[in-house]
């Protein structure tokens, strides 16, 4: 069988890949995008994106529970059936629209995923197909969890595209997607459990603002359970049984859906990326700071694939056009840790961005910690708010801001205007000048730093 070549061939069709490509094509290589998946990558397809068109709803109603009383005389019911609709008018142009733009520009398109027959050849529908460079950005897939019954529990992508909203469910996993999720289930009606094998949820995230959080949920109507082992999963009539261990003791508990949110992985294990020495770990496909695999320099990886990055599209895209950038020009540009925020999308919604706190007492000779529940402030009080929290960290030595984390309904933009503030290097006396809008969330950030814990 002939085998066809190519200068560059991209595993995944996601921002980073997308991105890679065009850079690839736009300088006169011959460009070939293979995914197993509905082109258009995970953020716009089922993820981000339309997450964040589910979670509205959820939000609108969490804002007129708080203002029950106050001119609200009861919440709005929400049509779930008609909120798919409008979520699927985002997604379903995308996988096409996606093909259309990229075959425009000359990119050869494969539906399949790919494995490595050797380091310079790919096989994929039925066809061995070489090339100079490949590029892997597969992203991440759910994490398995090893359970006897495993293949009844659901993923996010269910989640998504839920026909009804559940009378029950379960969720075995309290990062930030399950966070997200059993938000918005229980605000919109169903009885939500949450199972962590930990003794709390969101390790990521600041502890002194994920308490408050977690306590806002419990108000919503979320049972956590941490400390607790999940064993095994039973199909009954109507609902799923959980077995699970807690304390030395073998108990169960019932519910209608129970999801996997335990976390993602790198989508590695079809690619048979040994076949081709190219070195991975949990942490993804190894690379440096080119972007180029550390054992195959004719691969890159950029995305969530990659050792170097975080879940975060923002930073795919970066290096996506980074990996691109050194197959045209050879490695002339070299990828740097971003200051990149990061949000939990529950509400009141969790933002953070930089150091923590422990980080940055161990890089630091002496820092400041900005710390406080502002519940009885103004932006708060106008929305009955469960929860309104802070903790800014600043070095003493330069007066600057090197880590912040907030909790508020509107943590995802004002998160941004202290990652704007940490970027350009202003001490705590020039962000204090700047003149923001009043009243408003933002403009509170200024009162943030008036008291040091």
């Amino acid at each position: 069988m002939e085998t066809k070549h190519y200068n560059v061939f991209v595993i995944g069709s996601g921002i980073a890949g997308q991105t890679a490509a065009k850079a690839c094509i736009a300088s006169g290589l011959s460009v070939v995008i293979s995914d197993k998946r509905e082109f258009g990558g995970t953020c716009a397809t089922r993820g981000c994106d339309p997450k964040k068109i589910l979670m509205q709803f959820a939000d609108l109603v969490q804002h007129s529970n708080q203002l029950k009383g106050f001119g609200i005389k009861k919440s709005p019911k929400i049509n779930w059936k008609a909120v798919q609709k409008f979520k699927t008018s985002f997604t379903k142009p995308v996988p096409s629209s996606t093909e259309n733009d990229l075959t425009d520009l000359g990119i050869d398109l494969y539906h399949q995923s790919p494995k490595f027959i050797s380091k310079n050849e790919i096989t994929v529908e039925g066809k061995t197909i070489s090339a100079d460079k490949f590029v892997i950005a597969t992203g991440y897939v759910p994490r398995t969890l090893k359970l006897e019954g495993s293949d009844l529990l659901k993923t996010s992508d269910d989640i998504l595209n839920l026909k009804k909203i559940p009378k029950s469910a379960i969720f075995i996993g309290s990062g930030y997607v399950g966070m997200e999720f059993c938000y918005m289930l229980s605000t919109l009606g169903c009885e939500v459990t949450m199972i962590e094998v930990g003794d709390s949820p969101l390790t990521q995230f600041d502890s002194f603002l994920v308490e408050k959080l977690t306590k806002v949920l419990e108000k919503n109507g979320v049972k956590f359970m941490f400390n607790t082992t999940p064993i095994s999963i039973e199909k009954l009539k109507k609902n799923l049984k959980l077995t699970y261990e807690k304390g030395g003791k073998t108990k169960t508990i019932k519910a209608r859906k129970i999801f996997n949110t335990a976390g993602r992985v790198p989508a590695v294990e079809k690619l048979d990326l040994e076949n081709a020495g190219i070195k991975a770990d949990e942490s993804g496909v190894l690379v440096n700071d080119f972007m180029q695999s550390i054992s195959n320099e004719k691969v890159y990886a950029c995305g969530d694939v990659s050792s170097k990055s975080l879940p975060l599209t923002p930073l795919s895209g970066l290096q996506g056009y980074i990996a691109g950038h050194n197959i045209i020009n050879g490695n002339a540009k070299e990828f740097e840790n971003a200051l990149v925020p990061s949000v939990v999308f529950t509400k009141p919604q969790l933002a953070s961005v930089g150091y923590s706190e422990e980080e940055a007492k161990s890089r630091y000779k002496n820092v400041i910690v900005y710390k406080g529940d502002t519940s009885d402030w103004y932006s708060s009080k106008k929305e009955n708010a469960d929860a309104y929290s802070y903790k800014i960290i600043v070095n003493e030595r330069t007066q600057k801001i090197v880590g912040a984390n907030l909790l508020s309904s509107q943590a995802n933009e004002t998160i941004n205007i202290l990652t704007l503030a940490m970027n350009e290097g202003l001490t705590i006396c020039d962000f204090k000048k700047q003149i923001f809008t009043y009243p408003s969330y933002t403009n509170d950030l200024k009162s943030m730093l008036k008291d040091e814990d």
